[in-house]
């Protein structure tokens, strides 16, 4: 019986082999696309949780400041994991890690290596997660102090494969053996690198100098730290997060402003430890999207579907008439579309294969569609049974439920041809198409606006670079770049200036309040600083580059109105220890992503904290200002190699992500509006097949080709019509859903919406006259000859 089903089925798809191909194309595209994206919000959801402890591994941050400056910081202090594990019950373990810029450049023979990615950590770090040591001791990594450990890619990069426990490496200034060999870290990791050292080589280079006696046991000071710790399940973490408050503030009672924060391990990678949204809701636009481009697919089937069920409707009153059960007919119309789906679903994974580059590329993304991964399984099992059971049992239902007499009479007809079921199904896909049109302009629109928007300092044709040994020789490095034609102006500092990294709360001035901390931005800049950037000093003055300046403070305008600062020139401001007179108030300008509001900052001198160099260009001479650094890069850091960025491509990377989230919204617009207007053909073409007559009779009586045509496209237009205007408040929702992240966005213009929906309606009409006019253009005589 199910072979006969089979072939019956086989049959109806080639002998309909248009509609077929129709369907098969909607499906395949809806499914390919659908599932890609699916795999990336499973690949997001997933994120550390091959971690077998996950569940019991929390990352500890701080809330810190007060008032306007409150913000969550991710570092903490070295001394609170010791303290935590002698004295909390309830934690068994903790593991501290910090990045490391000390060492960078390494030797194996006579091959260099630049690293940047690479960390200091406790050896719980291989106990606590699950990163498992393919050499090495998983208990006891490192030996000593000059112990390394290596991922298997960075191990076959020097050395050629991963056999390598006990061979060196040097850096510029220590021998470095490895002693264990490290699995690549996951994709979804929150937790990578390249190269992981012993953090006690971080606190040897920190304090075996120091005067002051601090040491990594009592440094309530630096916050350079990601600590995680393994709690035994069961425990109030809030209780632990205020019982690791109470021991920071005995040991530092100053810092009353400090709260800290306990977040599990499986929130990280889409919460903020305070528990808000991070980037959980571009998981949820994307779910949404896929399950939108999935339910299209299906809308197309299901119309194609039952509108043709008029031409199929005597074929099963036959069938009835003749023995037929309805649950045989119901059997069969399913199978028609479970073999119509293992084609158009072979048809997706060959899709997948051929996008999946793409898609990583533009997504960010290293998936790979590797079968013998379960996830793979899962997330396939699930859309292809969701989209299958959307798509099959109410055509199966309709078709098999017939009455014999009164389809064989022709009295099903009318009833079918006034469907609301197929019209809604029509509206929604245009709804969905315009919804993703606009979210589209909406977010090129603030991206150009960010672009445009004055960043209150100019970054155009500037490179810049860490210096590396440069800054000893500055002097001479400067007058040797200022003396060649392609460049204007040279400056220093220690941060880049399009996202300054330093951050403190340890500030004082006159009228500060008992117990109010502002959070303030800080950066060392020399006296061509503020000039070369053109920004604008709105009173006071600029520093001289004299020692005296080492006592000297330049605020921006948020720093003043915060501080509550009047006639601020000549006013005692202290930052850490060093008690200082702000000198200039210097205009407000963007130094992060307009993601966030312009926060406190001061520019401090300090000559011998300044590491990064801008080179301003002509523009036009940029290639021979990039040689000419390098030759002064050469000349005194002759081993290492020469890196550098321009402020632009620096800025730009601020919004790669919403950069990555146009341009998949473009993807997904044009898809859906592809397998939209795939279904509106099919259905045109029904419509002329069944009007033909009707057709023929007016092209007889006289009616004109545009008549015609606006007889047949008239009800198609009014769907896209009604979907347009439900579309248009969704979409305003959504995206002005989606412009609160932004600190600094556009107003939403009305045209954006109508526009959207005037496209969409272009598109639809295309579409739907190529079959409108190929009918109405059709000889009366042939289609009124079997009447």
């Amino acid at each position: 019986m199910i072979v006969t089903y089979v072939k019956i089925a086989w049959r109806n798809l080639l002998k309909n082999s248009f509609y077929s191909l129709i369907n098969c194309i909607g499906l395949s595209v809806g499914l390919a696309v659908g599932i890609l994206i699916l795999l990336w919000v499973q690949d997001e959801l997933t994120y550390d949780s091959f971690n077998t402890q996950s569940e019991s591994i929390y990352k500890l941050e701080n809330r810190v400041g007060t008032g306007a400056s409150q913000q969550i910081w991710t570092g903490t202090v070295a001394p609170i994991s010791e303290f935590a594990k002698r004295e909390v019950p309830g934690i068994r373990d903790a593991v501290r890690m910090t990045y490391n810029g000390a060492y960078t450049l390494f030797r194996y023979q006579d091959k260099v290596f630049n690293e940047e990615n690479t960390f200091f950590a406790d050896p719980t770090l291989f106990t606590i997660f699950d990163f498992r040591l393919i050499q090495g001791n998983q208990r006891k990594p490192f030996l000593d102090n000059h112990s390394v450990i290596l991922t298997e890619t960075t191990a076959r990069r020097y050395f050629g494969n991963t056999n390598v426990v006990g061979k060196s490496i040097a850096s510029d200034t220590t021998q470095f053996t490895v002693t264990g060999v490290v699995a690549d870290f996951p994709e979804n990791s929150s937790i990578k690198g390249d190269m992981i050292f012993p953090i006690s080589l971080r606190f040897k280079d920190r304090y075996s100098a120091v005067t002051d006696g601090k040491t990594q046991d009592n440094d309530f000071h630096e916050f350079d730290y990601t600590t995680y710790f393994l709690i035994q399940p069961g425990k109030d973490v809030k209780n632990i997060a205020n019982t690791l408050r109470n021991i920071h503030l005995r040991n530092k009672p100053d810092d009353t402003d400090l709260t800290y924060l306990l977040q599990a391990l499986p929130n990280v990678h889409l919460y903020k430890s305070d528990g808000s949204e991070q980037g959980i809701e571009t998981v949820r636009m994307f779910l949404i999207v896929a399950s939108l481009i999935l339910i299209i697919a299906c809308i197309n089937y299901v119309n194609l579907s039952t509108a043709r069920s008029l031409l199929r409707s005597r074929e099963v009153s036959m069938r009835k008439i003749i023995g037929a059960a309805r649950t045989q007919l119901f059997v069969q119309f399913l199978i028609e579309t479970i073999l119509l789906f293992s084609l158009s679903t072979l048809v997706a994974i060959m899709l997948m294969y051929v996008l999946m580059p793409f898609f990583n590329q533009i997504s960010g993304k290293k998936l790979v569609l590797d079968f013998a991964r379960p996830h793979i399984w899962q997330v396939l099992g699930v859309t292809i049974t969701g989209t299958l059971i959307a798509s099959s049992i109410y055509p199966a239902l309709l078709l098999s439920s017939f009455e014999p007499l009164k389809s064989l009479k022709g009295n099903v007809s009318a009833g079918l041809s006034e469907s609301m079921f197929r019209k809604t199904l029509v509206v929604i896909q245009f709804t969905v198409s315009v919804v993703l049109i606009a979210g589209t302009l909406i977010i090129s629109k603030q991206l150009k606006y960010i672009r445009s928007k004055s960043l209150g300092y100019d970054k155009t044709h500037v490179l810049s670079f860490y210096m590396r040994d440069l800054p000893r020789h500055y002097d001479v490095v400067k007058n040797e770049l200022l003396s060649q034609p392609g460049i204007t102006d040279v400056s220093r500092s220690n941060f880049n200036v399009v996202q300054i990294g330093g951050q403190t709360g340890s500030s004082n001035w006159d009228g500060k309040e008992p117990g109010e901390t502002m959070m303030i931005r800080f950066m060392s800049a020399d006296k061509s600083f503020i000039p070369f950037f053109k920004m604008q000093l709105k009173e006071g003055a600029n520093f001289t580059d004299k020692p005296s300046d080492t006592k000297h403070y330049i605020l921006n305008e948020t720093a003043v109105k915060t501080a509550r600062i009047k006639d601020p020139i000549g006013k005692r401001f202290k930052l850490w220890d060093n008690e200082g007179t702000i000198i200039g108030v210097v205009k407000d300008f963007h130094f992060a992503s307009m993601k966030q509001k312009i926060e406190p900052a001061v520019f401090l001198y300090d000559p011998g904290n300044m590491n990064r160099i801008y080179i301003k260009t002509t523009g036009n001479d940029a290639q021979e200002a990039i040689a000419a650094a390098e030759k002064v890069w050469e000349k005194f850091n002759a081993d290492s190699p020469f890196q550098y960025a321009f402020l632009d491509e620096a800025f730009n990377s601020l919004y790669k992500s919403e950069e990555q989230t146009g341009l998949l919204f473009n993807i997904f617009a044009s898809i859906a509006i592809l397998i939209s207007c795939l279904g509106l053909f099919g259905l045109a073409t029904y419509t002329a097949q069944v009007r033909r007559k009707e057709i023929g009779v007016r092209k007889v009586l006289g009616s004109s080709l545009a008549g015609i045509v606006q007889l047949l496209a008239k009800d198609f237009v009014k769907l896209v019509f009604i979907g347009i205007i439900i579309a248009t408040p969704i979409a305003w929702y959504a995206m002005d859903k989606w412009l609160k992240d932004f600190a600094y966005r556009m107003e939403m213009p009305w045209w954006v919406f109508g526009f959207a929906g005037l496209l969409a309606l272009v598109i639809a009409l295309l579409t739907i006259s190529f079959q409108s006019i190929k009918a109405a253009l059709m000889d009366p005589v042939k289609s009124l000859r079997s009447e």
